[in-house]
């Protein structure tokens, strides 16, 4: 891969700092950050009441709370701490396909996230993985280090059959609640479930990213042809019939459908990308609203 397919000017870099990825869970690393976390501290969100006890930041204490019940009372804070985010690129033969190639995509969205997640002061791994763990880049917490996880993504090799279950299991992502990203096509679903239900385990705020072709989402092809499995290598001389290509789109649908609807009732949230997608929208449906 070429350094042009990943690199963004600094235009689109300044827009996309001002988003976040949010998370429903608070963080509970040591280091602070722009997450809320279970802690007390000094942030500026108002989290609860107790009584004043000798000792206490005398300006904490809420004089409206004193007129109400003739007790001293100070305001508590949510804590601010990092986020680990844990960004799992999904690296197998079947990735280095289409047009757009799902794998150059992947690569930069994979990109995007962490650039905006070190905005927001957190901690960045980017792990390749395909039936096993290829490679990682391991807790980058400065923006001067985005350029360190470019190289790498720019570095990452395809190669290799899917099995997500086993390669995600083998990353150890140094404990405690954080936010981990799976970006793949999921041609092999099913062992992914036990995945992520390990991640969520693990107090991980799981995030898919689906990305197929257009070529997968609505093939025009017809004829006598050759398919190949690009993983294996395994071929299969077949007639492309109008039949054919129906049974195709409800078999496509249907594994969609299964994905989706294990995601909504596990709580992840799932995002659907074609790789034609402009970038800055497949960032938007994947973070969601700004801070």
């Amino acid at each position: 891969m070429e350094k042009k397919d990943i690199l963004f000017d600094s235009e689109f870099l300044k827009k996309i700092e001002q988003l976040r990825i949010n998370s429903r869970i608070l963080m509970s690393t040591t280091a602070s950050g722009n997450r809320k976390s279970k802690a007390k501290g000094s942030s500026v969100e108002f989290s609860d009441y107790r009584e004043y006890s000798i000792g206490d930041d005398f300006r904490r204490i809420d004089w409206n709370a004193y007129g109400r019940f003739d007790k001293l009372f100070i305001k508590l804070f949510m804590e601010e701490r990092e986020a680990r985010v844990n960004i799992f690129v999904d690296t197998s033969k079947s990735m280095d396909w289409g047009e757009p190639n799902k794998g150059v995509q992947a690569r930069r969205l994979a990109a995007a996230l962490s650039y905006i997640s070190l905005s927001n002061f957190d901690r960045v791994s980017v792990i390749a993985v395909n039936n096993r763990l290829v490679s990682s880049i391991r807790s980058v917490h400065t923006k001067e280090g985005f350029w360190k996880v470019l190289e790498y993504l720019e570095n990452m090799p395809y190669e290799g059959t899917t099995a997500l279950n086993k390669a995600i299991r083998e990353f150890d992502g140094g404990g405690g609640a954080g936010i981990s990203i799976i970006i793949s096509d999921f041609l092999s679903f099913d062992g992914i479930k036990d995945a992520i239900k390990y991640l969520q385990y693990k107090k991980q705020d799981v995030f898919l990213c689906h990305i197929l072709s257009p070529e997968e989402l609505s093939p025009a092809v017809g004829g006598s042809i050759r398919l190949v499995d690009v993983e294996t290598g395994e071929a299969r001389d077949v007639t492309i019939t109008h039949g054919l290509l129906k049974a195709y789109q409800r078999a496509l649908d249907s594994f969609i459908y299964d994905i989706r609807e294990f995601c909504l009732k596990r709580g992840i949230k799932y995002v659907q990308l074609c790789s034609d997608l402009s970038m800055e929208n497949m960032i938007l449906m994947t973070v969601g609203e700004k801070p």
